[in-house]
């Protein structure tokens, strides 16, 4: 089979013949002359497009051969088009030629190995063997960018054995046979199936987004070329949308918002101490002995629990607090050196809700209005 992709990795469409045609477990599984579309494999996804009328969902290579899996069958023997999903492929030729770049020159700075490579719809992730900090990303950032706007022209070989000998070049496992060799000039030579662009300046972007441990040592997740310019567009864009709000500029929207949740916390505070008082207030009002049903409008479930406590402790007996609306309210249960298992149980049940707790204090929500909860109440307790 000619893998018409390894020798022109801008070929769009293409001409074939069928040489198998089986139904298998995802579609059907078609085998051709020569292909164009590239399969599965050195952390690259497979291509997909159309042969004749029929969409290709899948590209694998089994035992030597590249097959693809179909939505619809295809004719032994017939000639068919091939057309690949070119926007699709042009992101996968730039993202591995950014990634065999940043690569590259993590090695050469830093001696690091690539350990791991995947290329996910939205980030590429490039795992390398040395931990890097952020001052070191910048570092990696800003040269290979560099790199790309010289625009080094991208070399591809097939060296013999004794070639290959003398020749330093990346590879993840020992090879053999014949081996192909991807070079971008000044910045890294390994071993490589994939597709890539022919000079440097059509990657366009590399934007490394974020490096984290992992294992012995760190994952960088990066994005290139047209992603990266969507990708900046987007976060312009949400930008754009902050400063309206906060009625700040470009540049100044962290301190806007760093400004407005510092106001926050304020209110935050201010509010605890309003809702302490009025705790401590009804807390007094309802001192006493016996069991209480309490209603209190717009507390979180933090509130209502320490209105539940400062009540429990101005009396004795069951202390039932609510809040919510007309059909779902959520509740904090106490009752001082007293059982409150079974009742929540019970109320659960018959109100639809969903809790628990402690032995004398229990805290959920139930889905029902006031007179429901109330009604329940007058009988169980």
């Amino acid at each position: 089979m000619r893998k018409l992709y390894e020798e022109n990795a801008y070929l769009t469409a293409f001409s074939a013949q069928v040489q198998s045609c089986a139904q298998g477990k995802k579609g059907w599984d078609v085998v051709l002359d020569q292909t164009a579309f590239y399969p599965e494999g050195g952390g690259q996804p497979y291509d997909v497009g159309t042969l004749g009328e029929v969409r290709v969902l899948e590209v694998h290579e089994r035992e030597g051969l590249v097959v693809h899996t179909c939505d619809g069958p295809l004719p032994v023997g017939a000639q068919v088009s091939g057309a690949i999903d070119w926007p699709r492929r042009f992101d996968l030729m730039q993202h591995h030629s950014g990634e065999h770049i940043v690569s590259g020159i993590a090695h050469a700075k830093w001696g690091c190995d690539n350990v791991g490579f995947h290329m996910g719809a939205d980030v590429i992730t490039i795992d390398l063997n040395v931990v890097l900090d952020e001052g070191q990303l910048w570092e990696l950032e800003e040269a290979a960018n560099q790199y790309i706007w010289r625009d080094h022209p991208v070399e591809i070989a097939y060296p013999s054995p004794a070639e290959l000998e003398t020749l330093d070049y990346r590879s993840k496992k020992a090879l053999s046979g014949r081996v192909r060799i991807v070079s971008f000039p000044g910045a890294d030579t390994c071993a490589c199936c994939g597709t890539h662009v022919s000079s440097t300046g059509q990657v366009g972007l590399v934007k490394l987004l974020s490096v984290q441990k992992f294992r012995e040592g760190v994952r960088i997740e990066l994005i290139c070329g047209g992603r990266a310019l969507t990708y900046m567009g987007r976060l312009l864009a949400q930008n754009r949308q902050i400063q309206n709000l906060l009625s700040a500029k470009p540049f100044e929207t962290a301190a806007a918002v760093e400004r407005l949740l510092g106001e926050n916390e304020a209110l935050k505070a201010r509010l605890l101490d309003m809702e302490n008082h009025r705790f401590a207030q009804l807390a007094r009002e309802h001192a006493g002995a016996g069991p209480l049903l309490l209603f209190e409008e717009g507390l979180s479930p933090d509130g209502l629990r320490r209105l539940c406590d400062a009540v429990s402790q101005q009396r004795s007996g069951l202390c039932a607090c609510f809040s919510g609306g007309e059909s779902e309210h959520k509740y904090a249960i106490a009752h001082r050196g007293g059982q409150v298992r079974e009742l929540g149980k019970a109320m659960n049940e018959v109100l639809h809700g969903r809790g628990g707790g402690k032995p004398d204090f229990i805290q959920g929500s139930v889905q029902a209005g006031r007179e429901e909860i109330e009604a329940f109440f007058a009988e169980n307790v």
